[in-house]
């Protein structure tokens, strides 16, 4: 059959505005999986292959310095670790230790970030002074505190000896007062964070509500009640199981502060496990108490997404 020029114009109007047929395999693929692998790499590569790699470590009997080939060893090392009273020790201080630094940073962050709310003179240097610490290194924070508990001639020390309180005390090289000392670091190194969140939760609740409560004749406690921490709540939740997973999982700061000492009174975890693992070389060992942190903090984040999804279906 013979094809005619009108018959080939006619079939080029007919096409006229499609697409060529993709083949398989050209172009872009549509997966999203494509498009955030970029972010998801960074992640898999820093932090899910390294954890994979601590908890097949923890099944073996990883050492350093060994000439033979390391083995399978199964759950000996968690089978030990029930039996380390040193371990239950630094995990029993970890809890003290999280407890003692998350409650009074609550509180005080609050504190702080209820004035900081107000219209005060001045309010944009007292914002930025507040934030300090939290722009220093921990490794900075835990020298400053330091050389202010220097028994000699620390800050604290002097400032009690010039009031007539004594001559001072040894306070990171004490057994009594060792852990207080650092809690007090931890308390105010871990404010700017707590408080930066929760102010901002404060600058989301309408004024205008306080403004009716106010007409109402409510006082300000009556006001905090039932105006500013219904409003608050959620980020009160959510940066105080923030802090108490941070808290727990705390290591440069107690390290440079007292290494764990005087005689494993804030000798945290973390610290424990770093010392097995770069001290006494049991690799293996020190990552089954790894895998036993990480465990604690799962169910912390469990128990806590759990009573989020909670408070949304009430509301």
């Amino acid at each position: 059959m013979t094809v005619t020029t009108a018959d080939r114009r006619a079939s080029s109007r007919r096409t006229t505005g499609r697409s060529p047929a993709r083949r398989p395999g050209s172009g872009l693929p549509h997966s999203p999986w494509f498009l955030v692998l970029p972010a998801l790499l960074p992640i898999l590569l820093l932090s899910a292959g390294p954890i994979l790699y601590g908890i097949a470590l923890a099944f073996t009997d990883a050492q350093s310095g060994r000439t033979r080939a390391t083995s399978w060893i199964g759950t000996l090392n968690f089978r030990d670790l029930l039996h380390d009273t040193l371990f239950w020790d630094s995990f029993r201080i970890g809890l003290v230790w999280a407890a003692g630094v998350t409650v009074p940073q609550f509180l005080l962050s609050l504190g702080l970030a209820l004035l900081l709310d107000q219209r005060l003179r001045l309010r944009w240097l007292a914002r930025a002074l507040a934030i300090v610490p939290w722009a220093m290194p921990e490794v900075v924070v835990g020298i400053m505190w330091r050389l202010v508990y220097q028994p000699d001639a620390g800050i604290l020390n002097e400032t009690l000896r010039a009031l007539g309180l004594g001559e001072g005390r040894v306070w990171l090289g004490g057994l009594a007062t060792a852990l207080p000392a650092v809690l007090v670091v931890g308390v105010w190194a871990g404010m700017p964070q707590t408080t930066v969140a929760l102010l901002a939760g404060l600058q989301n609740t309408p004024r205008e509500l306080h403004e009716a409560a106010a007409l109402d004749g409510a006082g300000a406690w009556q006001r905090f009640r039932t105006v500013t921490w219904p409003a608050l709540r959620p980020v009160a939740l959510a940066i105080s199981a923030l802090n108490l997973i941070w808290n727990l999982n705390s290591f440069a700061l107690v390290y440079v502060l007292t290494g764990g000492g005087p005689g494993g009174r804030t000798r945290l975890p973390m610290l424990f496990a770093y010392e097995e693992a770069f001290r006494y070389g049991q690799f293996g060992y020190a990552a089954a108490m790894g895998c036993v942190m990480v465990a604690v903090v799962s169910v912390l984040l469990a128990l806590y997404l759990v009573g989020r999804l909670k408070g949304d279906q009430d509301r």
